[in-house]
């Protein structure tokens, strides 16, 4: 059975912050991550807003550089899903894939994922018209019609960048006005390609085998209309990862983890840090801070173990 000090599970942008500040502090670490290490920046086209890149830089060009900053650490890596955690002061027990582990601490560092319509054949349609991430899936609706549901950040910056593939695009959102920043405003604004769909909800998927279409429902007007669209992107927001959670560790209303400033949770030596946790900004460089936080709370944690 393997012993650490801290085991860090997730590899996003919080995750390989926090691994990297404990390994600098000179105690044994393990980050567990099934994917490649990156979490959501990977499927970030333009990062155009994080600190010292000021042309901005690709999602999966960011996420390399946090990588390549952990060579050269004894960092144990395990790329098997933790299926279970179980809370016990000083002696946390995680089942990593095969792996029993022992960790005095944790970091939690799960991160989000979208949200769905909650419509009937949203399931089905998923990956035959319907996708949660357009750089992952944008290039195989070029030349063609789709559709964008939310008014937030992620929403008009998909977009635009949808809008450099596709003939024609519509964005949906259910409100008047938009949540995102007045600068992807006014792009969306500027694009000949995008036409803004205002006051109106997505109530139905249309579709056999592949999407086909979308009816719309104007909530001013109660009009409903069938949109032909080939594809239908959905950027409704957020919910965490939450299925690993051990039993007593407070949460919000919607699952997302409740922490102090510092990212201790309601369990002594379990902290949590970047999307997972309950919080207003959802950022690359606010994850980097959390994991920082995360870190150096985690170390004072061992050192009273310590002592």
């Amino acid at each position: 059975m393997k012993k650490y000090d801290c085991f860090v599970i997730g590899g996003g942008p919080a995750g390989m912050t926090a691994a990297l500040y404990l390994l600098r502090s000179g105690v044994t670490v393990a980050m567990a991550e099934k994917l490649t290490p990156g979490g959501q920046v990977l499927q970030t086209e333009e990062v155009e807003n994080y600190p010292g890149f000021p042309k901005g830089i690709k999602g999966y060009e960011l996420a390399d550089v946090f990588a390549e900053h952990l060579e050269g650490y004894e960092l144990d890596r395990y790329t098997e899903p933790v299926t279970s955690l179980q809370h016990a002061q000083g002696a946390n027990k995680l089942k990593v894939g095969e792996h029993e582990i022992i960790a005095r601490s944790v970091i939690i560092c799960t991160g989000a994922r979208y949200k769905k319509l909650g419509l009937p054949n949203e399931e089905f349609l998923t990956g035959k018209g319907v996708s949660y991430c357009a750089l992952c899936d944008g290039n195989f609706f070029r030349n063609q019609t789709v559709a964008v549901v939310g008014g937030g950040n992620s929403a008009l910056e998909e977009s635009l960048y949808l809008a450099k593939l596709v003939k024609k695009l519509y964005l949906i959102h259910r409100r008047e006005g938009f949540r995102a920043a007045k600068y992807y405003q006014e792009k969306v604004k500027a694009s000949p390609v995008i036409e803004v769909v205002k006051s109106t909800i997505v109530k139905e998927l249309h579709g056999e085998n592949g999407l086909t279409g979308v009816l719309i429902k104007n909530l001013k007007t109660e009009e409903e209309q069938v949109l032909p669209v080939d594809g239908l992107f959905v950027f409704v927001g957020y919910e965490p990862n939450k299925e690993l959670l051990p039993d007593g560790l407070q949460t919000d209303e919607t699952g997302f983890i409740l922490t102090d400033v510092e990212m201790r949770t309601t369990l002594p030596g379990i902290f949590a840090a970047g999307d997972c946790r309950a919080k207003q900004c959802r950022q690359v460089t606010t994850a980097v801070g959390d994991g920082a936080t995360a870190a150096n709370s985690a170390f004072l944690y061992l050192e009273q173990l310590n002592a």
